[in-house]
């Protein structure tokens, strides 16, 4: 917020695939495909402001396929919020269930006005898809498998019903995926606000909530759309194990 002169930039829009016995998790899924090929047509009018850059072959389910899995084998399809740049996965993969805040999912049909353009309902609102809904504070820290693996910590300011998502993995340390309730480390170190956002005072208690959080678990932090952090991370088909 009130940074870059106004100036383009390009940031990343990752989403994630956690692998399990139980069945694999995809969190978020990226920019829906159709934007490879008709930005304007499926965005609207918000390609004004946002201009998406995916290829064809760019997408979650070709990723996923590229990397050996089965599509069929994606249990859970695990939301962050329902911006259009992380629904991407919704309604892809045959057997999965969505997971996603009550909260959320409800202010997405009738979203405020200045909120509308980030939310694409024809990526969300699909027959037949299985939901599973979060209450939250009430389902704060959600254990996903049962297991410890994959921990859902809501985080709203972002959005009214957004969620952050805490791995354990066997042989690393644990990755904390803020996704949107930290765009880049300069919001997550508390030098700069987001450019957009539901609630100023949710989107800073949410960050020290997450902050307080990964001290105390010694967690690695991936911030949501850090341009600057991104090139740290591995990525697929380098993996955390």
């Amino acid at each position: 917020m009130n940074q870059g002169d106004g100036a383009d930039y390009e940031i990343p829009v990752p989403f994630f695939l956690i692998t399990h016995p139980k069945g694999h998790t995809i969190i978020d899924g990226g920019n829906a495909i159709e934007v490879a090929s008709d930005p304007r047509g499926h965005w609207g009018g918000i390609c004004d402001v946002y201009w998406p850059v995916l290829e064809k072959d760019q997408g979650c389910v070709d990723q996923i396929k590229s990397l050996g899995f089965d599509p069929a084998d994606v249990r859970y399809v695990a939301q962050s919020h329902l911006h259009l740049d992380h629904t991407g996965a919704i309604g892809r993969f045959p057997n999965a269930t969505h997971i996603v805040q009550r909260t959320e999912y409800e202010y997405a049909f009738t979203p405020d006005w200045f909120a509308g353009g980030g939310y694409i309902r024809k990526d969300f609102d699909k027959p037949g898809l299985k939901w599973q809904f979060l209450n939250g504070e009430a389902d704060d820290h959600y254990d996903v498998y049962g297991d410890g693996t994959l921990i859902t910590i809501f985080s709203p300011g972002h959005a009214p019903g957004h969620q952050s998502f805490l791995v354990r993995l066997p042989q690393s340390n644990p990755m904390l995926l803020t996704i949107d309730a930290a765009y880049t480390l300069d919001h997550w170190d508390e030098k700069a606000l987001p450019g957009f956002l539901a609630s100023t005072v949710d989107t800073v208690r949410s960050v020290q909530k997450l902050r307080a959080f990964a001290e105390k678990v010694g967690a690695t932090v991936v911030t949501g759309h850090d341009p600057d952090a991104w090139p740290t991370f591995k990525k697929a088909p380098d993996y955390y194990a």
